[in-house]
């Protein structure tokens, strides 16, 4: 399957121009801190020195996972086909953070257990009714990857804005989200595993058990995706889609938490210039968060111990991006403002 070229963004003119028009401003040297290098990254993505972030669209991909029948979730999947009339209602957190922040809110059946009338807001791209049981077999064929795939580039496709925000629903993917981590960074399940939902410590421990022997049933999948199709997800596997076409047509991609932090560490060891194109919003408080992170180079803009996935990270990071946007085209330079520059006016007036 052909997949979208992400060429490398390095252009040392518009990096430089960039950095001259952030240190010009009537402030202090670097005194903005993560907001400058922010505004520098958002500007590098859409090559301007004046970048406008437009009709940003939060896209949440929603399946169900067959590995959940080996009680890895403290939730029965009923709760994805649940949340996802929850969303489309208006009643979620990241519903109401996209009303709040004006994002364009899309969701995604990718393959929940569970049929859904049409409606405005809501794509049915479903490729099964939930993945097969990975402790039995892979949990997709290369085909249904395949589709997943094509379906979340097709959707970004279809959608207006220079911004990507990244949701997921689907009871069982952080085991889905631990095992991609595990096979494709070399780190230990136990370490790349948490509660999830919320299992306690002896959850946890089972947990883990059931997701080595998964990894150790799939030993041969050790290409991306290999790995994707042997223990991913759906929904997983469409947000990587989304991820390479995003970053093809040179959208800003704003992940939220562990789950598409996965699906961007699946589409960077296909890509790697997709990670040029990624803010990362929050550090979650799911274990392998901070690891995978690590693993990526990334820095999150937010750490407010947030585990509830959705999307709820990147909507909440929003208004920093558009913040730093704000900085890089209205706020006065030095010249412009008619204001003394550290040691210029002192030096000509001596």
């Amino acid at each position: 399957m052909p997949l979208p070229a992400v060429h490398d963004l390095s252009d040392a003119m518009l990096q430089a121009r960039l950095q001259q028009i952030l240190d010009q401003k009537t402030k202090p040297v670097g005194s903005l801190g993560r907001l400058e290098s922010l505004a520098h990254a958002i500007g590098q993505v859409l090559g301007s020195t004046t970048p406008q972030l437009q009709q940003p669209q939060m896209v949440v991909f929603a399946a169900d996972h067959g590995l959940t029948a080996k009680g890895v979730s403290a939730y029965p999947s009923d709760v994805t086909w649940q949340m996802v009339e929850n969303f489309l209602a208006g009643g979620a957190a990241v519903s109401v953070l996209a009303r709040q922040h004006g994002l364009g809110l899309t969701v995604v059946d990718c393959g929940v257990r569970h049929d859904f009338s049409p409606r405005p807001g809501l794509q049915i791209r479903k490729v099964a009714h939930g993945t097969a049981d990975a402790s039995e077999g892979p949990a997709m064929t290369a085909e249904q990857c395949e589709q997943a795939l094509a379906d979340g580039r097709a959707v970004v496709q279809g959608l207006p804005g220079n911004a990507l925000l990244l949701g997921e629903m689907g009871i069982g993917n952080t085991s889905a989200a631990s095992m991609l981590m595990a096979r494709l960074t070399g780190l230990d399940i136990a370490d790349c595993t948490g509660a999830g939902t919320g299992l306690d410590a002896e959850a946890v421990q089972r947990k883990i058990a059931v997701l080595r022997q998964v990894l150790a049933r799939h030993a041969k999948a050790q290409a991306p995706l290999e790995v994707l199709a042997a223990v991913g997800g759906f929904e997983i596997a469409a947000m990587v889609g989304a991820v390479l076409q995003a970053a093809s047509e040179r959208r800003v991609v704003v992940v939220d938490g562990f789950i598409t932090t996965a699906a961007v560490l699946v589409a960077s060891r296909l890509a790697p210039a997709v990670l040029q194109r990624c803010v990362f919003s929050h550090r979650s408080g799911e274990r392998g968060h901070a690891l995978l992170l690590a693993q990526l180079k990334a820095e999150p803009l937010l750490d407010l111990g947030l585990r509830l996935g959705e999307g709820s990270g990147a909507a909440l990071a929003w208004p920093l991006l558009v913040s730093a946007c704000a900085v890089l085209n209205d706020m006065a330079s030095f010249e412009s403002a008619g204001v003394s520059q550290r040691g210029v006016d002192v030096a000509e007036n001596a």
